[in-house]
């Protein structure tokens, strides 16, 4: 799978899914270490990605990076096969829920304790790494986040200011909003399917007083509590706060038909742009709560996304010089910004605020989150498609009359402790 080649001809790079740059002549007596790198993201985060790629050969020009990329759907179908089949990239963006499905005992990516000689882990608090350790008793580190990620609240602030209203804090303040803002076919709030399904487990654990699952990992929620969030979606859908999951539709963020939208902090540029340049004031709004309550209750955190390395690596000491270089170095800092959220390394951080990049709303939305002191970090689980997906079917038997809510919450109850433990 990795060639070492020697350095003494011109290396020709082609392909634009397989290669990084365009041309790079390297003349050296030494050989040449040919590593690769995968990750997922829009064209933006290609471009900055190949560009800050192109600045570590410069740097290390006895290493040369072959890439992969694709957007999310592809990368994650494809890195299935690879990990199954042993031939993942030696570097690769991974999601945290991937730990625990790939190697929940520690043994399924290359240890990068092995490499702290390479990989300045200095820079990163024991929480923060703590995220990428799997195994017992003593863990291993499998992985390193880049920035920690939360759901937020997106809010269109010159729709809102045009109804006369505040920015919303509480539940009640969406529906009060809908009143007014439905009559002009303008929804307070929208949201696709996991986020959706993530507000209303916090309105859920607001209500219950108690989290979806608890420390070990077991289910607390009750049929009676399912009810609750049950009702809660069709409020919504019922009283015009949001569209239907199946009609919601990301450009109707640009065109204003949505005055709010709920995702992931490392997406808000992705989403509100368009919006922002066609001259709205977004802002991101507190975690929403009931009144009284605090804001960040029933919400939850975790790694935005994280570098791992393979356990099949051939070249751990080059790999752990590439990873070092994405999370710590100026240089990939530089061209990274907080498009996937504000770095966790200190180095990078610093850096970003000595040369005044730590704005914009990625920048805000990050924290939101991290001077939140009520977040809780999220146990992987809760994001598994299934549970949102029969959630889902169940609102739709209630919200289309097929159902009562009281009995539809009984059966997703009853489907849900197939594969979840109470």
């Amino acid at each position: 799978m990795i060639k070492r080649i020697a350095a003494l001809t011109a290396a020709v790079l082609t392909g634009l899914l397989c290669s990084c740059g365009e041309q790079s002549v390297v003349e050296s007596q030494t050989e040449q270490v040919t590593i690769t790198l995968s990750w997922w993201g829009n064209d933006a985060r290609n471009e900055y990605t190949l560009k800050a790629v192109k600045r570590f050969e410069e740097a290390h020009p006895e290493i040369k990076v072959k890439c992969s990329y694709s957007e999310w759907s592809g990368y994650e179908a494809r890195s299935r096969v690879q990990m199954f089949s042993g031939t993942e990239a030696d570097v690769m963006q991974i999601n945290v829920g991937w730990l625990s499905e790939y190697s929940p005992d520690g043994s399924g990516y290359y240890d990068l304790d092995k490499l702290s000689d390479t990989v300045d882990l200095s820079n990163f608090s024991d929480d923060m790494l703590e995220y990428g350790r799997r195994g017992e008793p003593e863990s291993t580190l499998n992985a390193v986040p880049i920035a920690m990620n939360a759901q937020t609240v997106y809010i269109n602030k010159t729709i809102y200011d045009k109804y006369g209203l505040d920015v919303p804090t509480h539940w009640e303040d969406f529906f009060e909003a809908a009143k007014v803002m439905s009559k002009d076919g303008v929804y307070p709030l929208a949201a696709a399917d996991k986020p959706m399904w993530l507000y209303c487990v916090a309105y859920g654990e607001q209500v219950s007083g108690k989290k979806f699952f608890d420390k070990e990992g077991l289910m607390t929620f009750t049929a009676d509590d399912f009810k609750v969030m049950i009702d809660f979606y069709n409020r919504l859908v019922k009283e015009k706060v949001s569209p239907k999951l199946e009609d919601y539709q990301n450009f109707n963020i640009d065109n204003g038909v949505y005055a709010g939208v709920v995702g992931w902090v490392s997406d808000a540029q992705n989403f509100m742009s368009k919006a922002i340049n066609a001259g709205n004031e977004i802002v991101p709004a507190p975690y929403t709560a009931f009144e009284g309550m605090q804001n960040g209750e029933g919400w939850y955190e975790k790694p935005a996304t994280l570098y791992a390395v393979s356990k099949n690596t051939e070249h751990p000491k080059e790999a752990g010089i590439l990873l070092d270089f994405m999370l710590n170095s100026h240089e990939w800092a530089e061209l990274q910004g907080v498009e996937k959220g504000i770095p966790v390394s200190s180095s990078a951080r610093q850096y970003l605020d000595e040369i005044g990049k730590l704005s914009g709303l990625q920048y805000e939305a990050s924290l939101v989150m991290e001077e939140n002191e009520y977040i809780s970090p999220m146990d992987s689980t809760i994001e598994n498609s299934d549970l949102y997906q029969h959630f889902f079917e169940a609102c739709n038997l209630v919200l289309f009359d097929k159902e009562t809510s009281d009995k539809a919450a009984k059966d997703l109850y009853a489907l849900y402790i197939e594969d979840y433990p109470v």
